[in-house]
């Protein structure tokens, strides 16, 4: 398989990223950005400012906003919020050639739906070749050319190798895994997770509750990806355990900086009214207790989030339903 050419789908932070570090790796980059001012930006200016102030891009990155241009690349990387996948590849993927290779590099779970990303593409495009890139990284770290490693999932292994190696880099190692929904899982879940480790540190409630609350989440992020089927060894590795420590450690995350919001006492609307950027766990967390709720697995700290969330409890009564269910071994 020869991938001399990509798309990404999406003009966002994280799409921006992606594209300056292939095209710093010679590849042929085609960048979809919904924004007219993005696009502009990208092929004028050589700049993100909306959603990657600071960093020069590589001038050989292509913006457009026709969504059907995207068609024409070897593979697709898709990097749209995981809330508006379906609507986007529902355009795109009539267009898409079959056996192309598309990337899902969105991390979250569809919350009408409960369907991992994944799932949503299978059911909009079903002719193409399903991968999912994730892993600890941070739009303006990969952008900016600092190392960093991923996991590029695909089940089949000849396209996952081939993927692997086409789109590595002196600065992004990437390692083959043909668990899917192991590493999907692990992306998604961790977002939730991320809100609390937030809560907890807005709420200054210390570095041993911080430690704490981000060992009990991948307590629950195991329980969970046992209970759908996901590898324990994907679950330990770079899109699992990798992923969480990165999200619930840095103010850079999203997610976390929303829970810091929240335990400093500021409202959802509020935070996310002065954002450009979306905090996917906010979406993910209502799916992903409903899917608890069906399989059966107890995730305290996410069914917390999810009530803080939804204002049906208080930062400081959660953190004190928390303290005090019964005790157990620890699992």
């Amino acid at each position: 398989m020869q991938i001399k050419s990509v798309s990404i789908v999406g003009g966002g932070a994280w799409g921006t990223a992606l594209a300056q570090t292939l095209a710093h790796s010679q590849m042929k980059v085609t960048l979809w950005a919904r924004e007219t001012e993005v696009v502009e930006d990208i092929n004028v200016r050589h700049v993100n400012r909306t959603f990657l102030p600071g960093v020069s891009l590589n001038p050989e990155i292509r913006a457009t906003p026709d969504l059907l241009a995207a068609a024409a690349s070897d593979a697709i990387l898709a990097v749209v919020p995981a809330q508006h996948l379906r609507s986007v590849i529902g355009k795109l993927g009539k267009q898409l050639a079959q056996n192309t290779p598309v990337i899902i590099c969105a991390k979250g779970i569809e919350e009408a739906s409960g369907r991992f990303m994944g799932d949503v593409l299978e059911e909009t495009a079903p002719q193409v070749l399903r991968a999912v890139l994730s892993g600890p990284s941070f739009a303006a770290d990969v952008a900016r050319g600092l190392p960093s490693a991923l996991t590029l999932a695909c089940r089949n292994e000849t396209v996952g190798r081939a993927l692997t190696a086409a789109l590595s880099s002196r600065q992004m190692r990437l390692y083959w895994s043909n668990d899917v929904l192991g590493a999907e899982l692990g992306g998604a879940v961790k977002n939730v997770l991320a809100i609390a480790a937030g809560i907890v540190e807005g709420r200054g409630l210390g570095a041993s509750a911080h430690a704490a609350i981000v060992t009990r989440g991948f307590a629950e992020l195991r329980r969970f990806g046992e209970a759908m089927g996901a590898r324990p060894e994907t679950l330990l590795g770079l899109s699992g355990l990798g992923d969480l420590i990165l999200t619930c450690g840095s103010a850079q995350s999203r997610n976390m900086s929303l829970g810091r919001a929240l335990g400093e006492g500021r409202s959802l609307s509020e935070f996310l009214g002065a954002r450009v950027t979306v905090a996917e766990g906010v979406y993910t967390c209502a799916a992903l207790v409903r899917l608890a709720r069906e399989k059966g697995v107890e995730m305290p700290i996410a069914e917390a989030v999810h009530g803080i969330i939804q204002g049906r409890l208080q930062v400081d009564e959660a953190i004190t339903a928390l303290m005090q269910r019964p005790l157990k071994a620890e699992d």
